[in-house]
C-alpha cells in the first residue's frame, strides 16, 4: 500500500475542508450543475482524445495509486547478474536454465532465456530496446490521459464561470435568482482547478515516476544481459552496472522501485 498517496489525500482534503468549513461557504460549493459540467465535460474530452485501448488501463492506474505492484531494487538486480555470471563461468551458460525461475524480474527472465536460446548480441540488444520503448510508450499513454484531464478540467471550470456570468446577466432584474447563477459561476472554477491540481495532475506525476523506475530497471537488465553474453568477469559486470546505476542516480532517475501500468 502506498501510504504517501493516502497521507497526501488526507492532508489535501483536510486543508480544503477546513478552509471551506471555517469560511462557512460549504453550502455554496455543493453545486450539482457545476460538478456535472466539470467532470462530465472532462470525461467527454478524454473519450474524444484517447481510444478505448488506452482508456482500458485507467482502472489499473487508479488502483496502482493505492496498491502499486512491487518491483525489485536495482541493486538486487545487480546481485543476481553477478550470481549468473559466476554460475556461467563455473558450469557454463546452460546451467542458467535452472536459475531463471528464481530471477526477480520477468524481463530479466526473458533476457536470460534469449541468451540460452543462442541469440547473438545485436538481436538481444534490438529486442531489449524494443521492449523498453514499448513499455515507456505504454506508460506515457496512461499518464498522458490524466495529464490531459488536468488540462481540460480548469478550462471547463472557466466555461462554467462564463455560463454563470451569462445567467447572472439574464437574471439581473430578478434578484432572487442571482444567487443560483453566481453559485454556478464561482463553484465551476473551484471544481475545475481542484480536480486538476489535486486529482488528475498528481496521478499523472506519480505514474510518470513509477514508469521512470521501471524503465531504469529494464535498461539495467539490458546492459547486464549484454555483459553476460560477452562473458565478462563477475566483478567487472558488477562494477559496470553499479556505475550505470550511479550515473542515473545523479540524473535523478533512481528514487524508488515501483512501476506504472
Amino acid at each position: 500500500m502506498d501510504f504517501m498517496t493516502i497521507v497526501g489525500a488526507f492532508v489535501g482534503l483536510g486543508v480544503v475542508v477546513f478552509v471551506v468549513i471555517h469560511g462557512e461557504i460549504a453550502r455554496f460549493l455543493l453545486n450539482v450543475e457545476a460538478i456535472i459540467l466539470i467532470f462530465g465535460g472532462t470525461f467527454g474530452s478524454v473519450l474524444i482524445s484517447y481510444p478505448l485501448s488506452a482508456l482500458e488501463h485507467v482502472p489499473n492506474a487508479l488502483k496502482m495509486m493505492i496498491f502499486p505492484p512491487k518491483r525489485p531494487p536495482a541493486m538486487l538486480l545487480v546481485q543476481h547478474f553477478v550470481k549468473l555470471a559466476e554460475a556461467a563461468r563455473r558450469q557454463g551458460v546452460e546451467s542458467l536454465a535452472g536459475i531463471i525461475p528464481t530471477l526477480p524480474h520477468p524481463f530479466m527472465q526473458d533476457c536470460v532465456q534469449m541468451l540460452l536460446d543462442g541469440l547473438d548480441k545485436e538481436t538481444i540488444e534490438d529486442r531489449c530496446m524494443r521492449d523498453i520503448i514499448a513499455t515507456q510508450h505504454r506508460h506515457q499513454q496512461v499518464s498522458g490521459i490524466f495529464r490531459s484531464a488536468g488540462v481540460y478540467s480548469p478550462i471547463f471550470g472557466l466555461l462554467g464561470t462564463l455560463i454563470g456570468v451569462v445567467q447572472v446577466l439574464r437574471n439581473i432584474d430578478t434578484p432572487s435568482e442571482l444567487a443560483a447563477s453566481m453559485a454556478v459561476a464561482m463553484t465551476a472554477s473551484f471544481y475545475g482547478i481542484f480536480a486538476a491540481n489535486f486529482f488528475f495532475l498528481p496521478i499523472a506525476a506519480k505514474l510518470t515516476f513509477y514508469s521512470d523506475e521501471e524503465v531504469l530497471n529494464r535498461e539495467l537488465i539490458a546492459k547486464g544481459i549484454i555483459s553476460l553474453h560477452q562473458g565478462e568477469a563477475p566483478w567487472l559486470l558488477s562494477k559496470k552496472l553499479e556505475a550505470y546505476l550511479t550515473f542515473h542516480n545523479r540524473q535523478g532517475g533512481a528514487k524508488g522501485y515501483r512501476v506504472a501500468p
